[in-house]
C-alpha cells in the first residue's frame, strides 16, 4: 500500500509525514494537467480580449476607448484572484488540498464555457458586457484557489531535494495553457472573418466543457497531501489562515509578492499587450502576433523544464534573482525588435523576451512553497501569487493608456517590464534567505 497521504495513528506530533517518489510524479502530473486547463480558459480570455471583446461587447465606443474598456475586463479577473486565494486558500488549508483543486477546476471550466454562448452587444444590449464581466470574474476567483493549491500539492508530495522539480511541472501548464489557447485561435482565425465574428471565435471557449472532464477525473485520482493528513491527524491547521499569514507573516507576504510579479505581469505584457499593439499600432496581422505567442509557450516549456532542475541545485532564490536581472536587461530590446516589423524578428523578440522571464516564473512555484509554513502554505502561496496578478493585472490597459497618450511611443511600455523584472530579482534575492523547510520523510 502507497504510504502519501498517510500517518501513523497515535503518532505524536511532529512525526515526519511519509511520501514516495513515484507518487510524487503522478501527483505533479495531475497538477500540470488541471492547471493547464485553467490556465487556458483564463488566456482564451486575454487573447479574446485584444481581438473579439472590444469589436463585439463594446460596439459603442471608438476603437482605442473600446480596446481600453475590453482590457479592463480582463484585469477585472486579476482584480478578483486575491478572493479566490482568500476563500480556496481558507479550504484548501482547513478542509485539504485536494478536495479544494477539485472545485476550482470546475468553475473555471463551466464559467469559460459559458462565455462560448454568450450574446454580443447587437443582439442582448448592455447585458452582454455585464455578463461578460461576470463570467470573468469567475474565472478569477476560481484561478485565484488554482495555481497556490496545485504547486502546494506538488511541493508536499517531493522528495525536498526535487521540490524545485516537482513544483516547475505545475509551472509547465502556463505556456501550455498558451499553446492551447494561442493555437484554438489561430486556428479559428483562418475562417472568413463574418464567420468568425458570428460563430468561430467561440470554439476554443465551449473547447472547455470536456477538458473541464478530463481533469477533473484525472485530480480524483489523486491522494491528498502528506503534510495536510498529519495536520488533520493532530488538529494543528491554523483557524483563519489568512489572518495569521498578514499577522505572522506579513513580510513573507510582501517578498512573496515581490518574486511573483515578473511571471504574472510580464507575462501579459509580452503576450497580451503585445497581441494588440502589434497588431492596432504597428497595423501586423494578428495571425502573426498570435502565432509569435505559439513559439514563444513552446520555447517556455523548455525553460521551464530545464531551469527545473537546475534550481533543486543552484536554489530557487538564486536562480530567480538572475532571471529578473535578464529580463530587465532585455526589456527595451525586446520592443524595439518588434518595432522593426520584420515577421520573423517579431516572432523571435516575443520568444526571447518570454523564455527569459520564464526563469524566475519556473521557480517561483518552489521559492512561495518554501516562504510559508504548511499550516499557512496553501493561502500564502495563493495570496502572494494573485495579490502580485491584482497589482499587475491592468497593465495592459495602462500600457495601453500610456501607448495612447504618447503617440505610439513603445519605452512606457518597455519600462514597465523593467520595473517588473527589477522587483522580481528583489524578491528572489531575499527569499533565498528565509526558506522554510517541511519535516517529511521520502521512502
Amino acid at each position: 500500500m502507497s504510504t502519501v497521504g498517510q500517518v501513523t495513528p497515535g503518532a505524536p506530533p511532529g512525526t515526519p509525514a511519509t511520501a514516495t517518489g513515484k507518487d510524487a510524479g503522478r501527483v505533479a502530473f495531475a497538477a500540470f494537467v488541471g492547471t493547464a486547463l485553467e490556465w487556458y480558459d483564463y488566456f482564451l480570455f486575454g487573447t479574446a480580449s485584444a481581438i473579439v471583446f472590444n469589436r463585439l461587447y463594446f460596439t459603442t465606443l471608438n476603437p482605442t476607448t473600446a480596446t481600453l474598456a475590453s482590457f479592463a475586463t480582463f484585469g477585472v479577473g486579476f482584480a478578483a484572484r486575491p478572493i479566490g486565494a482568500l476563500v480556496f486558500g481558507w479550504l484548501g488549508d482547513r478542509m485539504g488540498r485536494k478536495p479544494t483543486l477539485l472545485i476550482t477546476v470546475v468553475m473555471i471550466g463551466m464559467a469559460t464555457g459559458l462565455l462560448g454562448v454568450l450574446p454580443g452587444y447587437a443582439t442582448i444590449g448592455i447585458a452582454a458586457p455585464l455578463l461578460l464581466v461576470l463570467l470573468r470574474l469567475v474565472q478569477g476567483i476560481a484561478v485565484g484557489g488554482e495555481w497556490g493549491g496545485a504547486v502546494t500539492l506538488a511541493v508536499e508530495h517531493a522528495p525536498p531535494e526535487k521540490r524545485s522539480w516537482y513544483a516547475a511541472l505545475p509551472q509547465v501548464g502556463s505556456p501550455v495553457g498558451t499553446l492551447l489557447s494561442s493555437g484554438a485561435f489561430s486556428l479559428v482565425l483562418l475562417l472568413p472573418s463574418g464567420s468568425f465574428d458570428s460563430w468561430g471565435w467561440r470554439l476554443p471557449f465551449l473547447l472547455a466543457f470536456p477538458l473541464m472532464g478530463i481533469a477533473v477525473y484525472i485530480r480524483r485520482r489523486v491522494e491528498e497531501s502528506p503534510l495536510f493528513d498529519e495536520m488533520m491527524e493532530h488538529n494543528e491547521q491554523a483557524k483563519v489562515p489568512a489572518l495569521d499569514v498578514f499577522r505572522k507573516a506579513w513580510g513573507r507576504l510582501l517578498i512573496a509578492i515581490a518574486s511573483a510579479t515578473l511571471g504574472v505581469g510580464g507575462f501579459y505584457m509580452l503576450t497580451t499587450f503585445m497581441i494588440s499593439y502589434g497588431a492596432d499600432t504597428l497595423g501586423l496581422p494578428r495571425s502573426l502576433m498570435v502565432n509569435g505567442t505559439l513559439v514563444a509557450a513552446v520555447v517556455e516549456i523548455a525553460v521551464i523544464i530545464v531551469v527545473g532542475r537546475m534550481a533543486d541545485r543552484l536554489g530557487p532564490g538564486r536562480v530567480m534573482l538572475w532571471g529578473g536581472l535578464f529580463s530587465a536587461v532585455l526589456a527595451f530590446p525586446v520592443f524595439w525588435l518588434v518595432e522593426t516589423k520584420n515577421p520573423f524578428v517579431v516572432v523571435l523578440a516575443m520568444t526571447v523576451g518570454v523564455a527569459v522571464l520564464s526563469i524566475a516564473y519556473a521557480v517561483s512555484g518552489a521559492l512561495l512553497a518554501d516562504l510559508f509554513p504548511a499550516q499557512l502554505r496553501y493561502t500564502g502561496v495563493a495570496l502572494s501569487y494573485n495579490l502580485a496578478g491584482a497589482l499587475t493585472g491592468f497593465l495592459p490597459f495602462l500600457a495601453t493608456a500610456l501607448l495612447a497618450a504618447g503617440g505610439g511611443a513603445s519605452w512606457p511600455a518597455a519600462l514597465l517590464l523593467m520595473v517588473l523584472s527589477l522587483i522580481t530579482a528583489l524578491g528572489g534575492l531575499l527569499g533565498a534567505r528565509m526558506r522554510e523547510k517541511d519535516n517529511v520523510t521520502i521512502v
